[in-house]
């Protein structure tokens, strides 16, 4: 019995000299100067997962900016919609959300039935939603993303890059600040039902203020955090995460060494900084999903413990968490008013002017924190 236990665990040594663990894509940005502090294969097409759901919310930003829709305007849950695959809300086909209530629940519970749903409300469909992104995504000079869809879904022409996703989320930080608060929130109950953030950042990082994360098997995990902390604000960019706990702790590690100055820029800024032009994006299901993903994720966790049972973690700070409300709506027929009044109740968002929002230029030192005239969210009062 001792010669085969030691007998397998050579074998399994053996297995994970022959896979070494994987570099994959990271980024730290300053995002006052834009200085990019480390670029790890930063331009390397990958798919996108619910990072997608970054550009579904800046076009419906957007929208909203053009005068197009408000943040009332009711989002159904159509049939389509409600079919998606999960993550989803727990909607009915036919509940509806306002449309504030539904970026907070496809932000924070990266809900797949609820992007779909915004999608088919402020564009009429799909397709015409999904050509809105890769429009924006042309304007932003995002050249290696391509959309297909709205909510991550996988699909194999769904891609993007580390790069890309910097200069996307600089976007929404600039030209719709008083959004940002949904990204920072934990949790959004909805029908007595709290939906949880994947960002474990919020809760466990001091000084976190979002982004988002995904999953798929095609693409590990991802994520996208935004860190103000000491007076320096950074961004990070980890795609193809083996665990959410290596995704969270890379990310952590790799803000720390920017607020350490241990990371310094490189004499690039990410608007420089170039993509792969022509390269596929690397497909991660063999390694995350296949019959590799043990032994993959047994070399990742040897070349980098932290966060592991026994070992020291960068997650380690008690942050309060951030909840919101959401309202179901019910049935309701898109056009009627409801049939009652709403209380009277200052508004959680200012309406962004066209000429301050769909600005197109990108400029480092651009403030994008809400400002006194940017009243900070409130839960929705109870009816």
């Amino acid at each position: 019995m001792l010669f085969a236990r030691r007998l397998v665990l050579v074998l399994m040594l053996a297995l994970l000299s022959l896979m070494p663990a994987r570099a994959n894509p990271m980024l730290l940005v300053d995002m006052d100067t834009f200085d990019v502090l480390y670029a790890q294969e930063a331009g390397q097409p990958w798919h996108p997962a619910s990072l997608t759901k970054l550009m579904t919310a800046y076009v419906a930003f957007e929208q909203i900016a053009l005068g197009k829709a408000t943040l009332d305007t009711p989002v159904v849950i159509s049939k389509k919609a409600f079919n998606q695959a999960p993550s989803k809300s727990g909607l009915a086909v036919g509940s509806a959300l306002t449309l504030q209530d539904a970026l907070y629940v496809m932000l924070v519970k990266s809900a797949n039935d609820v992007a779909m749903a915004i999608a088919e409300t402020l564009a009429g469909d799909e397709a015409g939603y999904v050509a809105l992104m890769n429009d924006a995504a042309r304007r932003m000079g995002l050249t290696a993303t391509h959309y297909t869809n709205p909510n991550g879904l996988h699909d194999p022409a769904q891609m993007t890059s580390a790069r890309d996703l910097a200069v996307l989320s600089l976007y929404i930080r600039q030209s719709f600040p008083q959004y940002m608060p949904i990204f920072g929130t934990a949790n959004v109950v909805l029908n007595g039902k709290t939906l949880e953030s994947e960002n474990k950042l919020l809760q466990s990082f001091a000084g976190t203020t979002g982004m988002k994360t995904g999953f798929v098997c095609a693409s590990g995990l991802n994520m996208v955090a935004t860190v103000d902390r000491n007076g320096r604000r950074l961004l990070a960019v980890i795609l193809g995460g083996s665990s959410a706990r290596d995704r969270n702790e890379h990310a952590a590690e790799l803000i720390l060494r920017g607020l350490s100055g241990s990371a310094q820029p490189n004499g690039q800024t990410v608007l420089t900084l170039g993509n792969n032009p022509g390269a596929a994006p690397v497909d991660m299901r063999p390694l995350i999903c296949g019959k590799d993903a043990k032994t993959y994720v047994a070399a990742q966790e040897a070349a980098f413990p932290m966060g592991l049972k026994g070992q020291p973690s960068f997650l380690t700070d008690t942050v309060a968490a951030t909840s919101y409300v959401a309202t179901d709506l019910g049935r309701i027929a898109v056009g009627v008013n409801l049939p009652r009044p709403r209380p009277v109740h200052l508004p959680v968002f200012t309406t962004p002017t066209a000429e301050a929002s769909l600005d197109g230029a990108l400029r480092p030192g651009m403030p994008a924190t809400a400002s006194d005239a940017v009243p900070f969210p409130r839960p929705r009062p109870n009816f």
